[in-house]
């Protein structure tokens, strides 16, 4: 039977490990990042304020200030040890970028990772590649994204036309990519990238933001990445347009396909930025869906 633990851990889990899930003999445990400080406004401009306040009431989350956790999925099965992203690094925000801690307090070094695999080239997700000193971290693991993400921002064009807010943006993803450049193995909507891991494009957050479907035996859940991006109006109201999306419109049509997806097969939801370590399920509630962990 599956279990995931979402409240403070002690004694059974080491404290910089979030939530720990068992599919079927193999483990999915998130590990901490850290945490990211912004604006409100940078998911809710978009939004109808009159009816924004009243989404929010029920989390104690504030229009003004957001401090959504970040936390990276961690995949074993006996055979693979596998990331999906690699965090902030030490250059983004002094909030995050601690993952290589979260390791240790599992008992595992950069070393130990056998495959990373990106969501999407946000700081947040892909900076973490380089540590302090410019040197790749994750030196020794197979590199694997989405071919349509690693397009869009390895073209030089990118920091040109995505608008001077994220500039740097893509400035810091093509020069890390640079890094991985011979390492790096393209993957489409639907490739089976692992045994038991699938490809799942879910564009519109990023150009080609992908997600992961993983089974192992009766147990599935899905990696949804930044696809799903928050706990409150993400679930309520999926259909609003997110300023934190770069093709609004799309990551609006993306995330209505990725809940009835969600609930059609009965997946574990794995987010980067949920709460309280990001694994739990998915409830309908009053027309729309919660967030519950388990």
């Amino acid at each position: 039977m599956s279990t995931a633990a979402a409240l403070p851990l002690t004694g059974l889990i080491p404290s910089k490990v979030l939530a720990e899930l068992d599919l079927g003999g193999a483990t999915l445990t998130t590990v901490s990042d850290g945490s990211l400080v912004l604006p409100g406004s940078f998911i809710f401009d978009p939004m109808p304020k009159d009816e924004l306040a009243e989404v929010l009431s029920p989390y104690d989350v504030s229009m003004d200030r957001l401090t959504p956790e970040c936390n990276l999925a961690l995949y074993r099965d006996g055979t693979n040890t596998v990331l999906f992203d690699v965090g902030s690094g030490p250059d983004f925000m002094p909030t995050a970028g601690s993952v290589q801690d979260s390791l240790d307090a599992l008992g595992l070094s950069a070393s130990d990772i056998t495959h990373v695999l990106f969501t999407h080239a946000h700081p947040d997700h892909i900076w973490g590649l380089l540590d302090e000193f410019d040197e790749p971290v994750f030196s020794d693991a197979t590199y694997m994204m989405g071919r349509r993400e690693w397009d869009y921002w390895w073209d030089d064009s990118t920091v040109d036309t995505i608008g001077e807010a994220r500039a740097a943006f893509a400035v810091g993803a093509k020069r890390r990519m640079e890094m991985i450049e011979d390492q790096i193995e393209f993957i489409d909507d639907g490739d089976e990238v692992l045994p038991g891991i699938v490809a799942v494009e879910t564009a519109g957050h990023t150009p080609g933001h992908m997600s992961f479907e993983i089974r192992n035996g009766s147990q599935a859940a899905l990696i949804a990445g930044d696809a799903i991006g928050n706990h409150h109006v993400a679930f309520r109201k999926p259909e609003w347009l997110s300023g934190s999306d770069q093709d609004l419109d799309m990551a609006a049509a993306t995330r209505t396909q990725l809940f009835d997806r969600i609930m059609a097969d009965n997946l574990h939801l794995i987010g980067f930025h949920l709460p309280n370590g990001g694994i739990g399920r998915v409830e309908r509630h009053e027309g729309a869906y919660l967030f519950v962990q388990e």
